[in-house]
């Protein structure tokens, strides 16, 4: 924009100082056509050439007999050229020619007369400007050095928040980042403290409530142990059996209610084999009685964390393999970089108003899906917690089999 506003206002004074100088020369040399026809005798044209050079500047030859050349050579300086040749056709009523390339600081102009053609020439400087380009190349240079020192600066603050930014996205994804340091502006660098002040805040939180559920499990653990103990003394009847059933139940619930709880805990992120991972959790699954097939692209590799995902994973596959016979896994590569994990049942399913609500902790929509009597309607909640804390996100929607899909896609 500097450039063209610069050329802009140039290009219009350039061509009012052009037409100035010009008018001037071609009142100078209207003068000497207009001396010399009035008496072209050799010593009045000798006094006139004399004359010309010593108060204007101009060298003035006749050539006898001779007329003005047919062909124009082509100017680089062309508003000059328009300039001059205006000047010379409003004071001049004889033909003329003129050439501003052959000499590179004169002008050659000639002007037909009645003994042949009279030449003159000039000083360039006598006609057209030459020192705004040399401006115009002056500013244009300092342009581009100030736009380039410009660039650098904001791609090193640039790279300062972006730095800042992929800080922010892997503690978020629950990795750490322990090299990171404040760099760039000072509004950058208090953001980044800003940021290293907050991290170090939610860790402590973190850390405190991973030790305090710890505590919580072992305070609630030991006395239903010691009931477990005493149902398992008691005489076979059934009350005890039922006993027995509730503290099962009793027990499977505070294991979920600790993971909901405890959610992604202090496990690292790492990057694993989505295949050995799902042929790890469907084993287990069938030896839990449920019966799938697999359908995993080779060579499949996630940043995750193995023992979380793992559960979340398992939580899928054993709530579709409990509300269907037939349950498909696959995993695949996405076109735009990152994995796609589906799990599908060929059960009742639930209808697509409800999906977001099946996500909901302790929700169980009795109505949709058989009851679970051992769930607490934590499983899909943990399953979500887990996938977003690696950054991507778990769907549901209706399966090519009848039943419920669940989608797990996870950044590359």
């Amino acid at each position: 924009m500097q450039v063209a506003v610069t050329w802009a206002f140039f290009n219009a004074q350039w061509q009012e100082v052009n037409t100035r100088l010009s008018e001037g020369l071609a009142g100078d040399i209207a003068w000497v056509v207009e001396t010399y026809q009035s008496d072209p005798s050799p010593p009045a044209l000798t006094k006139l050439t004399n004359e010309a050079e010593r108060s204007l500047g101009l060298s003035v030859k006749l050539y006898e007999g001779r007329t003005l050349p047919t062909g124009n050579r082509a100017s680089l300086i062309s508003p000059g050229d328009r300039a001059l040749k205006a000047a010379l056709s409003d004071r001049l009523d004889q033909p003329f020619w003129f050439d501003s390339t052959r000499y590179p600081a004169d002008l050659d102009i000639r002007v037909q007369v009645t003994a042949g053609v009279l030449r003159v020439i000039a000083p360039r400087d006598r006609a057209m400007t030459t020192k705004s380009n040399i401006f115009i190349l002056w500013m244009t240079g300092a342009t581009v050095l100030l736009t380039g020192v410009a660039i650098l600066f904001i791609r090193n603050q640039v790279r300062s928040i972006e730095r800042l930014a992929d800080a922010a996205d892997a503690f978020g994804r629950g990795g750490d980042v322990p090299q990171f340091k404040p760099h760039g502006a000072r509004e950058v660098r208090k953001a980044a403290q800003a940021f290293i002040a907050m991290k170090e805040r939610i860790q402590r939180h973190i850390d405190q409530r991973t030790a305090l559920l710890a505590s919580v499990s072992h305070d609630l653990r030991t006395p239903l142990t010691r009931l477990k103990l005493e149902a398992a003394l008691a005489e076979p009847s059934k009350r005890v059996d039922a006993i027995k059933r509730d503290l099962s139940e009793m027990e499977h619930m505070i294991d979920e209610y600790l993971a909901f709880a405890r959610g992604q805990g202090g496990e690292a992120v790492e990057e694993t084999s989505l295949r050995e991972l799902i042929e790890v959790v469907a084993d287990g699954a069938e030896r839990g009685g449920a019966s799938l097939s697999l359908e995993i692209e080779p060579d499949l590799i996630a940043k995750l964390r193995p023992n979380v995902f793992k559960r979340a994973l398992s939580n899928l596959i054993m709530n579709a393999a409990a509300h269907g016979e037939e349950v498909v896994v696959a995993a695949r590569a996405r076109s735009g970089g990152g994995v796609e994990i589906t799990v599908d049942d060929d059960g009742p399913g639930i209808p697509p108003d409800r999906y977001e609500e099946a996500f909901k902790p302790f929700n169980r929509l009795d109505e949709a899906r058989n009851q679970n009597e051992k769930g607490v309607g934590l499983g899909l909640a943990i399953a979500r917690d887990v996938v977003r804390g690696l950054g991507g996100d778990l769907t549901l929607d209706r399966s090519p089999l009848g039943g419920l899909r669940a989608i797990i896609r996870l950044p590359g």
